[in-house]
């Protein structure tokens, strides 16, 4: 028989006693469309144990992932690195806030050796913000890439970074380094950051992505929103259009759930034919990339997305080549 697990929050997550004065929030029982398969396949505990053998912090477990369990099962995992503990203070996230330690310089080394371990063809590193660091850890992201090319020089590498907000020069470290997709999701439509990302600026993450494209043109950029935190269907396609506007390649879009009673509560869950739409949708405004479905995050199949990505680009660019030269012989 196959256990089915609710997707509010891991056995295993992180407690908030910085949240403990936030007012509760009841967790709202969730649709049947909302159910995963528990973990527990050998090859997840193997995931597993790599992980704790290289003392690696994965935002799987950091943010109670629901899709851990079948991501791990397949050797997929996203690293989290500068620690476990973030500076900000979001409302719908489940990673503890507080005062970082300083920076393991060991980090890069382990986190390629882990993928060199789990044979990884495609690794997505994300990390915590670190608004205590001059660089926002740009230079350790540099690093972390340096080291993985060095050790699986065939491995796709995405990240998935901070906003590194009055971090001067630190957008142009990490895009130096050449991750072959940069991803730094929106999160939500503007009109609820105040409430949901209050330490972030909706239109400084709108022009980081932008920049990249501005820096390197070849890097596919990549963001992603929640919805069913009272957004309103109009200001989703608003998002979609600014992302456009900033040649953002893909975007993704999922059910937000709340991990505790002390984060933002869910105003409702989005119907998968309402994600349908968001997705057909998407795909006429023009992005190469859609992913758009109740249990979506950033890093869920972004492998397998990523070759979509790649033949998407591919088609596009044969389409307009084939054009030119109709225009050419006219």
């Amino acid at each position: 028989m196959v256990t089915l697990v609710d997707t509010v929050t891991a056995p295993n997550a992180p407690r908030h006693p910085e949240k403990a004065h936030r007012p509760d929030n009841p967790v709202m029982r969730k649709p049947d469309w909302i159910r995963v398969k528990a973990p527990g396949s050998p090859v997840y505990r193997e995931t597993r144990q790599i992980v704790r053998e290289n003392k690696l912090v994965t935002v799987c477990e950091e943010a109670a992932c629901p899709n851990i369990g079948e991501c791990w099962s397949k050797k997929h995992a996203t690293f989290m690195i500068m620690g476990e503990v973030c500076t900000r203070a979001c409302a719908f996230c489940n990673v503890r806030t507080g005062l970082p330690d300083a920076l393991d310089p060991d980090e890069p080394d382990h986190v390629a050796e882990a993928v060199e371990k789990l044979g990884l063809r495609h690794v997505v590193i994300t990390s915590v913000d670190r608004d205590d660091l001059a660089d926002g850890g740009a230079q350790h992201f540099a690093e972390v890439i340096g080291a993985i090319r060095r050790r699986s020089p065939e491995t796709t590498i995405e990240i998935l970074t901070p906003d590194f907000l009055r971090k001067d020069g630190a957008l142009e470290i990490v895009v130096a380094a050449r991750p072959d997709v940069f991803n730094h999701n929106l999160e939500t439509v503007p009109s609820r950051y105040l409430k949901v990302r209050p330490g972030a600026r909706y239109f400084h993450s709108l022009r980081l992505l932008q920049r990249v494209k501005e820096i390197d043109p070849e890097i596919f950029t990549k963001s992603g929103m929640m919805v069913g935190l009272g957004e309103e269907r109009m200001e989703v396609l608003q998002v979609m259009d600014d992302m456009r506007a900033a040649d953002v390649d893909f975007i993704t879009i999922g059910q937000y759930l709340q991990p505790t009673r002390k984060h933002a509560a869910v105003d409702r869950f989005v119907t998968p034919d309402e994600f349908k739409g968001y997705e057909t949708t998407a795909y006429a405004k023009g992005f190469l990339m859609v992913s758009a479905s109740p249990l979506t995050r950033s890093s869920h199949h972004a492998g397998e997305d990523f070759e979509r990505l790649r033949a998407a680009r591919a088609a596009m660019l044969a389409k307009q080549g084939a054009a030119g030269t109709q225009h050419d012989r006219a």
